[in-house]
């Protein structure tokens, strides 16, 4: 269980560096650190997506509240300036925080009295409720809440000026307009009365955002105050939303929302697995959203990261299976692949879809190659012939195209059959940090990862083929032939593969956890030997307790710190930042080569006891290459979790495998 006690909460060095998230399953979200300081732009109560999955936009900031208590007045916000004070210092009076299954809860000592709060988003809409209950006083309370409201993107911070909102009665509460066509905001309560307000505060820290090297302070708007008096064993309800018909009956919503974490921890089948794990079947959920068409709906796809990213077709296809199959929801699977195909074009499946604009970037090597990975564990999951049998010519088109040449250079090379890809000035594989006109990994030329993942879409090509009674050899014979060719990675004198063979400036031998995709994947190039010593050596030079580095640390270029401005951050995300995704891959090849679930299982036990560390509940995307190994970039990345999800499942060693160890694929959706 996630819970921590008054020692970690109210010292708040400990408290301000967790944060938790809670979303709404179209791309909204709400976020924020244990402690109660904001200190990203991203933090706030209601980050609304005003164009589903996107068009992420904070509307409702924060709310400052005041109990007043047996004649005192106790103040439960905390907030850092930019002259460096923290004021009010609400955190001292914080108890407890704990997770009841997806949702914050907040425990505050007041003297003898104990008042919790709760936060969470209602499925499906762009609505928060902030829930306030009194398990224990000798005489009611009375509830002052100041909201602060704004109406811009995640991304940028606010800043005072002119902004006169326009403020009117509602039923239950009141309308913020907060400019000429902008998506109104309702702040309503059937439990509290609110007054309108108009009072700039200004010159708030948010100090990972210096560390960022990014704007780092903002001005908010107090816009309304909400009061009401509460009762012992009472509760009462906020709600902040886009719609104006939202509900307000907070126990009725909190209810709805436990039923669904419960509900997701039952569709998985673990409802007696450890607690960690059923965290992370809740985790996996935050990142599943909409993203309807005008053809599609009911289109679905995969949220890459909270709070910044959207959602990536690389990220989406390498989370789609510990995401959706891993937790008995091959029906989002499906929904995902059949979305995603109607994107394909010359061959590519998109990299991004971009905050504005329709026309997505296909700026990608490998995404489309982890988008046959995803249907062939979906498929040996659910045996759905009839996806199978739909989706089959959109695979052999993408086959044909990568044969004959489609963007950026992007071929088989028909002299060995591997597959090359690369133009100056663009970045195309996973590694993809640029700055400028500065690609900090190019990786131009044949990229290790990209021919194990080309080798394992040719298999599997294969293997549909004779499911569909369509005739095989074509894609037997290329497979072959890629394998007869992969011997050239090899580099003997390091005991490893290379890199990138074939660049502008011929091979690049550094010591990268790309190789390890050559062992892990479903079908491997390499003979065991050679098997056994990739997983030897990225244990060795690449593995640490929560994820592999990007590169060996004896490498000149290596960075060992991610921290500093966009060049700095960008400098280093790749060449050395740990990256908590590839623990999965890792756990599965020693556990391929080794045949040891305990020992592959043991290597996951880091990052799972990091449930409690950075983002509260879920894992964080990358961490230094340098001991103590600081977590960095996003609180909550998808791929982070469902790799984890997915090893835990292959080294599963009682009750109904959910993963096949040989294969380390998944078999079963339940």
């Amino acid at each position: 269980m996630i819970d921590f006690a008054r020692d970690r909460c109210s010292d708040l060095s400990i408290s301000q560096s967790r944060e938790w998230l809670v979303t709404n399953g179209i791309g909204g979200y709400a976020s924020g650190t244990v402690g109660g300081p904001r200190t990203r732009a991203y933090h706030g109560l209601l980050v609304a997506a005003l164009d589903p999955p996107l068009g992420r936009t904070l509307l409702v900031s924060h709310v400052d509240e005041t109990i007043d208590y047996d004649g005192r007045d106790y103040d439960l916000a905390t907030h850092r300036w930019g002259d460096g004070t923290v004021a009010p210092r609400g955190v001292v009076h914080l108890d407890r925080f704990r997770l009841d299954g997806t949702v914050p809860v907040w425990t505050f000592a007041l003297g003898d009295a104990l008042l919790e709060k709760r936060v969470w988003m209602e499925h499906g809409a762009n609505t928060t409720s902030v829930q306030y209950r009194l398990p224990r006083a000798r005489a009611p309370v009375t509830l002052r809440a100041k909201a602060f409201v704004t109406h811009r993107d995640h991304h940028a911070p606010t800043r005072a000026g002119d902004w006169q909102m326009d403020v009117s009665a509602t039923d239950g509460g009141l309308r913020v307009d907060a400019y000429d066509d902008a998506a109104p905001i309702f702040l309503r309560s059937a439990d509290a009365g609110f007054t309108s307000a108009h009072t700039w505060y200004r010159n708030y820290a948010l100090p990972v955002e210096s560390d960022r090297g990014l704007p780092d302070r903002e001005d908010l708007l107090h816009t309304a105050t909400a009061e009401a008096t509460l009762a012992p064993e009472e509760s009462l309800t906020l709600t902040f939303s886009t719609q104006a018909d939202a509900s307000l009956d907070g126990p009725s919503a909190l209810a709805r929302q436990r039923e669904r974490d419960e509900q997701l921890v039952t569709q998985a089948g673990l409802n007696d697995a450890p607690e960690d794990v059923q965290h992370l079947v809740r985790a996996a959920d935050q990142f599943v959203v909409d993203r309807p068409t005008a053809d599609d709906p009911d289109g679905k796809s995969i949220i890459a990261g909270y709070p910044w990213f959207g959602d990536w077709g690389r990220d989406t296809m390498i989370a789609l299976p510990g995401l959706t199959l891993t937790t008995g929801r091959p029906d989002v699977a499906e929904t995902i692949l059949r979305t995603y195909a109607r994107y394909v074009d010359q061959g590519m499946i998109p990299n991004r879809f971009p905050d504005q604009g329709d026309t997505p970037e296909y700026n990608t090597v490998d995404a489309t190659l982890w988008y046959v990975e995803a249907i062939r564990a979906y498929v040996d999951a659910t045996a759905d012939a009839a996806l199978l049998d739909d989706l089959f010519p959109v695979l052999q088109d993408i086959v044909e195209w990568h044969e004959e040449g489609t963007r950026y250079g992007i071929q088989v090379d028909p002299g060995d059959g591997l597959l090359r890809a690369g133009t100056p000035g663009v970045q195309l594989t996973w590694m993809d940090a640029k700055v400028g006109d500065w690609v900090v990994t190019p990786r131009i030329g044949k990229p290790v990862e990209v021919n194990a993942l080309w080798y394992n879409a040719l298999r599997s090509l294969e293997s549909f083929a004779g499911t569909l009674g369509e005739p095989p050899g074509a894609f037997a014979k290329r497979a072959r032939q890629v394998e007869g060719a992969f011997g050239r990675f090899w580099a003997p004198k390091c005991e490893h593969l290379k890199d990138v063979i074939d660049g502008p400036d011929g091979d690049d031998p550094r010591l990268r956890p790309n190789q390890i995709l050559a062992v892990s994947l479903p079908h491997s190039p390499l003979p065991a030997p050679q098997q056994k010593a990739v997983v030897d050596v990225c244990a060795a030079h690449l593995y640490t307790p929560h994820g592999l580095r990007s590169l060996s640390p004896a490498a000149a270029d290596y960075v060992g710190t991610y921290r500093g401005d966009r060049a700095h951050r960008d400098g280093a995300y790749h060449q050395g930042t740990v990256w908590s995704w590839l623990v999965g891959p890792f756990a599965k090849a020693y556990l391929r080569v080794y045949d040891d679930s305990a020992t592959a299982r043991s290597y996951l036990a880091p990052l799972r006891r990091h449930l409690a560390g950075h983002g509260v509940g879920t894992i964080s995307e990358i961490f230094d290459g340098d001991a103590p190994f600081t977590p960095r970039g996003t609180p909550a990345q998808a791929w982070g979790v469902a790799q984890l999800l997915e090893a835990w499942a292959a080294t599963q060693t009682t009750g109904p495998p959910l993963m096949n160890p040989d294969r380390t694929r998944a078999v079963g959706s339940k």
